[in-house]
């Protein structure tokens, strides 16, 4: 169900029972690590998330990392504004 590498591969499940009296498997919450920037980047127009974290990381796929490091902004596309400054973390993926 999740990718290789995703956020939500280890988080432990549970079953609730739905409204129409099935079992439904569904994830526990996770908890956003504590994460130290490595640097600041400042939005440009035009950026999106998968490509800084394709510029930063070299997957597309770990745009996540900068959002759990700015925890400020409460949507993803809240990052995005040009001008605003973003903490990019190091990769603690591997």
């Amino acid at each position: 169900m999740f990718f290789d590498g995703s956020r939500y591969l280890r988080v432990k499940e549970y079953a609730v029972r739905g409204p129409d009296g099935r079992l439904v498997k569904v994830k526990r919450m996770r908890l956003t690590p504590l994460t130290e920037g490595t640097f600041l980047y400042e939005v440009k127009q035009g950026d999106r998330l998968d490509l800084l974290a394709y510029r930063f990381y070299r997957s597309a796929r770990k745009w996540w990392l900068i959002c759990d490091a700015n925890p400020r902004f409460m949507r993803p596309q809240a990052l995005l504004t040009p001008g605003e400054l973003l903490i990019i973390p190091p990769d603690r993926t591997g």
